[in-house]
């Protein structure tokens, strides 16, 4: 081999050990993974909270925005937070310090509900 054949095999091999490596290090993920965040949105709007389920990180703030032409609440079952009647465009935000299921609803209009997961 020529000192450049010898320079582009060992290039060569060295981008495939590094994309092997690269790939044997990575999570797989799927389509229905949804990665814990910092800080997450809720959007109320045709009468539904979307996502229905977010899971969020220990310390993460969620927030709420109404979409809705009318208004909503934001009610823990557990009674850990509660917002006021949110018009539209008005925000509730929550702080999650513990791990745990969090179910909530809307008390205006009960049948709206979803779940904040915080891990």
């Amino acid at each position: 081999m020529t000192g450049n054949n010898v320079w582009f095999a060992s290039f060569t091999a060295a981008v495939i050990i590094a994309i092997v490596l690269l790939l044997a290090g990575s999570p797989s993920v799927t389509a229905n993974a949804q990665p814990s965040a910092a800080n997450a949105e809720v959007k109320i709007d045709n009468f539904s909270f979307a996502p229905t389920t977010i899971t969020v990180a220990v310390g993460a703030t969620v927030t709420w925005t109404n979409r809705d032409d009318i208004p909503h609440t934001v009610v823990s079952t557990d009674g850990v937070f509660k917002s006021k009647v949110r018009d539209t465009d008005e925000t509730f935000s929550y702080t999650f310090a513990k791990a745990g299921t969090y179910p909530y609803y809307c008390s205006v209009h009960p049948k709206m509900t979803g779940q904040v997961v915080v891990q």
